[in-house]
């Protein structure tokens, strides 16, 4: 693969995470019922908020989703780029406590859902502040930081760049994003983190179909989230997309596995707690979307944002990887134009920041690689 081919394949995955964002963020929290009511069908593009009132209506979450605001999923994986972007190497939990708390909590940057400028940790969810409070104020060991936190899809919904830089290798995006995300995250949280971070990967290899990349995914997941997957993954196989009582299909296999509930915002007494045999909502719903959209980034990311529940970080995890599948040409340019214009960010500038970051980590490697080789040839071990 070209420079320049990976660069298309690089940004497509980021632009059409942000774009996919923008456009589940305005359905979070409800149902299909209540969107399509709210719509008056289901959502095809950037539509305003589902609340009028969004600024009083929910005091916890004063937040202006649609109108092509990108969210918090978009905001902690544009920082994860910029900490790639300075330190041009493989990350470890040590990088999170580093170099993305302090972007954090330093950073001041346009944020589109408070129409000001602000930190990001003002916007983030209670569960990403949950890396400054551990890593900055507690100084605790990255590594083991995110035991104790709820579990849930933060520290997945920001790990493309981690597939990113491992293009092509699926382990390797598996065991960086696990060891990143211990600073975040534990039990299926973290776990979920492994398995998006190298499905980017297996996506962004030359050849990448969407049934390697799925079968990827599910060979690599361990406990509740292999069982998660390899149930909605199957169902979505069985589907011609999701427009047809696809969604509900998607729910129901999804729901032995899902910690939350049925009633999004109101989480069962035991939710998100740690387990072995529980999983994430969310990459398996954007696992069984690909299966049954054939990977077509439109229709996966627009299922994505008709399920709701956590319509925005399904959608991001979708569209990174049929992004990465399609190149840019598969998400559609007007769509980037307008979530760029209206977040007030330059959407495909992520995607060449990492295209050269990865190319020097892979210089690096296969340096790495070839002196393992010279001394394996040394001891007689070489074949």
């Amino acid at each position: 693969m070209t420079d320049a081919a990976f660069a298309d394949v690089a940004t497509a995955a980021l632009a059409g995470a942000a774009v996919a964002d923008a456009l589940g963020g305005a359905a979070e929290g409800n149902t299909p019922e209540a969107i399509q009511q709210r719509y008056g069908g289901t959502i095809e593009g950037i539509v305003p908020p589902f609340l009028d009132d969004w600024r009083t209506a929910r005091p916890i979450a004063p937040y202006h989703k649609g109108d092509g605001h990108v969210t918090d999923d978009t905001l902690m994986t544009n920082l994860l780029v910029d900490v790639y972007a300075q330190v041009r190497r493989h990350l470890t939990a040590h990088d999170i406590a580093d170099h993305l708390v302090p972007r954090m909590i330093g950073d001041v940057q346009w944020i589109p859902e408070l129409e000001a400028e602000a930190l990001p940790l003002q916007r983030v969810f209670l569960a990403e502040k949950w890396l400054v409070a551990r890593l900055h104020y507690g100084h605790v060991d990255p590594r083991e930081a995110g035991v104790g936190n709820v579990v849930n899809c933060g520290a997945t919904m920001y790990v493309a760049p981690v597939g990113l830089v491992n293009a092509g290798d699926a382990r390797g995006a598996y065991a960086e994003a696990i060891d990143i995300a211990g600073a975040h995250q534990s039990s299926y949280g973290r776990e979920a983190a492994g398995v998006f971070a190298a499905a980017v990967a297996a996506a962004a290899a030359p050849g990448a179909s969407v049934d390697g990349v799925l079968d990827e995914a599910v060979g690599l997941a361990r406990d509740g989230t292999r069982a998660a997957l390899e149930a909605v993954v199957d169902a979505g196989r069985g589907l011609d997309g999701w427009r047809d009582g696809g969604l509900a299909r998607l729910r129901e296999a999804v729901r032995p596995f899902d910690t939350v509930g049925d009633t999004y915002r109101q989480p069962a007494m035991d939710a998100r707690l740690p387990s072995r045999t529980k999983a994430i909502e969310e990459l398996p719903i954007a696992l069984g979307l690909l299966a049954a959209c054939r990977g077509d980034y439109r229709e996966a990311v627009l299922g994505a944002v008709n399920y709701g529940r956590d319509s925005d970080s399904i959608a991001v995890m979708a569209g990174s990887i049929a992004g990465a599948l399609g190149g840019l040409a598969a998400v559609p340019a007007e769509w980037i134009d307008a979530v760029g214009e209206a977040s007030r960010l330059d959407l495909r500038a992520p995607g060449a920041t990492m295209a050269a970051v990865a190319a020097e980590v892979w210089q690096a490697d296969d340096a790495r690689h070839r002196a393992r080789a010279a001394a394996a040839a040394a001891l007689g071990l070489s074949a």
